[in-house]
């Protein structure tokens, strides 16, 4: 039997992520957060240079977590040629490799770049759908290696960098990251949302002429919701739950928990119970942060629906 007593603990390793993926998947925003999250991050590393470039278990100096993001456009690119490498490198017993693969819908990795009109590394002056499938086909081969591949397609800036820091987060803070949100779900839902709650069965201020333009971070919006019969004891059914879920999810090391209140148009009930929602919960003893994302869209009579 072969002595491990010199082999490194799990935890004095140092870990290195290599970050790959589609061109406009989201690898830079990812990078972006690994290093506010206190890695050291590198983006275009040519992986011919990775083994120079990591520190040997004999070498002095602190070993932090290391990110490398690289792609189509990396000098030297060839994805079998990246394989071999991580292969080599996992042998190391001082170190925790890991891929990551960033991937996004053909449909809209398109739509991107149309509408930023940057030029696809690999389309060389032809349509950008070109691009995409070649670098498809190219790449499939560490997407398949890959021990994590996030999706994009569905994800806005902000959704992505809050999934990054739930996967990479070295460890649970010690106040869970709480977001209360509310959305309209004529304009989708929220792809990252933990625990969704539909409050289209409230009666909607959108149909009152006078609160229309409002939102439910008005005063009179907010006191016509709560006359509706059914507001209160739902609203204390729904906080008395997540009095009971949040702080099992923080014994479990759940980094971000994110609640979302749903309405048709996402101005009015939604807001309302988040904002009401948030300050019960700061009341209890939680710090939640609040976002409000269609607050600011249009009120519309098509998107609201017939009036009950």
């Amino acid at each position: 039997m072969s002595d491990d007593s010199t082999a490194p603990d799990a935890n004095d390793r140092q870990h290195i992520l290599l970050v790959t993926g589609m061109s406009g998947a989201g690898k830079t925003t990812a990078l972006r957060v690994l290093e506010d999250l206190g890695w050291e991050a590198i983006d275009n590393f040519p992986i011919r240079l990775l083994s120079r470039l990591i520190a040997r278990p004999d070498q002095d100096g602190p070993r932090h977590p290391l990110a490398i993001g690289f792609d189509s456009r990396t000098r030297g690119f060839n994805p079998p040629d990246v394989i071999a490498e991580v292969k080599s490198l996992t042998k190391r017993t001082d170190l925790q490799v890991t891929t990551l693969f960033l991937d996004c819908a053909s449909g809209e990795l398109e739509r991107r770049y149309n509408e930023t009109r940057r030029r696809h590394p690999m389309a060389l002056g032809r349509p950008v759908r070109i691009g995409i499938q070649a670098e498809r086909e190219l790449l499939e081969p560490l997407r398949r290696w890959a021990d994590t591949v996030i999706d994009s397609s569905g994800f806005a800036t902000n959704e992505l960098q809050q999934k990054m820091r739930e996967k990479f987060a070295d460890s649970a803070p010690d106040d869970m990251a709480i977001i209360v949100s509310s959305f309209g779900f004529a304009r989708g839902t929220p792809p990252l949302a933990d625990l969704v709650f539909d409050m289209r069965f409230l009666d909607n201020p959108h149909w009152i002429p006078e609160l229309r333009e409002q939102t439910g971070q008005d005063a009179a919006v907010g006191a016509h919701i709560r006359k509706d019969p059914a507001f209160e004891t739902a609203f204390a059914q729904i906080r008395d739950l997540l009095l009971t879920l949040l702080p099992r999810y923080q014994v479990q090391g759940k980094s971000y928990v994110n609640i979302a209140f749903g309405c048709t148009g996402g101005r009015h009930r939604s807001v309302y119970a988040a904002e009401t929602m948030a300050k019960a919960l700061r009341e209890a003893g939680f710090s939640p942060t609040v976002l409000h994302r269609n607050l600011g869209s249009r009120a519309a009579d098509q998107i609201e629906g017939p009036q009950s």
